[in-house]
Formats: structure tokens, C-alpha cells, sequence
């Protein structure tokens, strides 16, 4: 198996996802304030909502039977849309800030609100993906 092509999809889905993540979370901060990592949050709960979605998917349609799917969608786009890195970061800087308590919503939010969208993704996904594929 040649290794090239699946790294080209990582590597191009991780460019788009990176960008998405830089433009939501920024978009969110500027909305909201940033006070409390509210973008971050956002990115990660529509992310983990996103791949619910196309888990779902996976064993329902054709079109992720195609390889570049998964590396280009889930590997690349999400892996690099979402961010534990941050989430982590800014989760440890609120606690060192003596901001224990948003520091443990950050933590049980992201926590629970992913669960959540990773679960209502996948319970979605019938409806949003009616039409394609089989």
C-alpha cells in the first residue's frame, strides 16, 4: 500500500480544519468574550458532533467506502478542527489563575456537551445524510 496518498489527505484536510478552527474559535471570542475559552468550546462540541455524524455514516453510506474519506474528513479535517491541546491549555491556565471554579466548568462542559454531540450526531445522521449514498 502506497502511503503517500492517505497523508495527502490527512495533510489537506488538516490544513482546512486547522483553518475552520482559527475562524470559529475567533469568531466565538470576539462574539462572546474572552473570559472564558467559550471558542474552544464551541469548536470542540461541533466537532465531536461532526463525527458523530459521519461515524454513523461510515457504516450506512458508499460514499466513505471511498479511502480518502476518513484520512481527509476524520484524521485530517476534525483531527486538527477540534483540540484537546488547547482545551487542555486553557483549562490549566484558568485553574493556575485561581479561576478553579470556571476552570472545572470548562472541564465538565467540553466533557459533557461533546458526549452529548457525539450522540445526537449520530442519532442525526440518518436524517441529515438522507440521499446519499445507499
Amino acid at each position: 500500500m502506497d502511503i503517500r496518498r492517505p497523508i495527502l489527505w490527512v495533510a489537506l484536510g488538516s490544513a482546512a480544519g486547522g483553518v475552520a478552527r482559527f475562524f470559529v474559535s475567533g469568531v466565538v471570542a470576539r462574539g462572546i468574550g474572552g473570559t472564558f475559552p467559550w471558542g474552544t468550546m464551541v469548536v470542540n462540541v461541533t466537532g465531536a458532533f461532526a463525527i458523530g455524524v459521519l461515524s454513523a455514516a461510515a457504516g450506512r453510506h458508499r460514499f466513505f467506502a471511498r479511502p480518502e474519506a476518513w484520512p481527509l474528513l476524520v484524521t485530517g479535517f476534525l483531527g486538527s478542527y477540534t483540540t484537546v491541546a488547547s482545551f487542555s491549555l486553557q483549562t490549566l491556565a484558568l485553574a493556575r489563575d485561581g479561576e478553579t471554579r470556571r476552570a472545572v466548568a470548562n472541564l465538565l462542559l467540553t466533557l459533557a456537551l461533546g458526549l452529548a454531540a457525539v450522540a445526537a450526531g449520530a442519532f442525526a445522521a440518518p436524517w441529515l445524510l438522507h440521499g446519499i449514498g445507499a
